[in-house]
């Protein structure tokens, strides 16, 4: 079960808004324009941020993958990556969760989307997505899907690890990387400069998380 302490839906989209929720433990949903759920989010001071041999080593795992960035609406959006996406979100957290119509929707539909980048990971052709919020000072990296078959180790973190190495250069302040609320969210941790939203501070005790994850 996903954790919401609170929920909102905003009219005022300006960027100075928009940072206030974040930093008050609010994120964006794909649920409809202006949706957000206050949980236990998880952030990335990059002030902070270097990257740990363990980084380094997932990124040379990963060297030929091709990040890059588009703004949504996405001109080249085909059923393809609905489809992709789906049996991605289908294959690792069952049926209904995210259907391809949703996927097109947030892609596509800046009416009743509240995201406005695409990653796109390529090594050869597309091996993965992130469906993001971007702004001068934050990036939220949210709803990733990415072929499963693929014969590249740790693709997964791999992309994540260099969407955050993307933020840093960019100069963005905080990347968001969704919430922690359980065992499997474990794997967000072992980036330095890592904060998380206790329902009132943010908080960089790991240790502290690890116990609430178990």
């Amino acid at each position: 079960m996903y954790l919401s302490w609170n929920k909102k839906t905003i009219t005022n989209f300006s960027d100075k808004n928009i940072n206030s929720l974040y930093n008050e433990g609010y994120v964006f949903t794909r649920v409809g324009k202006g949706a957000m759920n206050q949980t236990r989010s998880v952030r990335i001071n990059l002030d902070n941020f270097e990257l740990t041999s363990e980084n380094k080593r997932i990124l040379r795992k990963t060297e030929n993958l091709k990040l890059e960035t588009f703004e949504l609406p996405y001109s080249d959006y085909s059923w393809e990556i609905g489809k992709f996406g789906k049996d991605f979100y289908e294959t690792k957290f069952g049926s209904g969760v995210f259907t391809a119509n949703k996927i097109k929707e947030n892609l596509t539909n800046k009416e009743k989307s509240n995201f406005n980048t695409l990653f796109t990971y390529k090594e050869g052709s597309t091996t993965g997505y992130t469906i993001c919020y971007a702004d001068k000072d934050i990036l939220h990296y949210s709803y990733p899907f990415y072929d499963l078959s693929s014969p590249i180790s740790n693709l997964g973190i791999g992309m994540m690890t260099k969407a955050i190495v993307w933020a840093k250069e960019n100069n963005k302040k905080y990347i968001y990387l969704g919430s922690a609320t359980g065992p499997k969210a474990k794997y967000k941790l072992q980036f330095k400069g890592l904060e998380w939203f206790d329902g009132e501070n943010w908080r960089e005790d790991l240790e502290e998380l690890k116990n609430i994850l178990k």
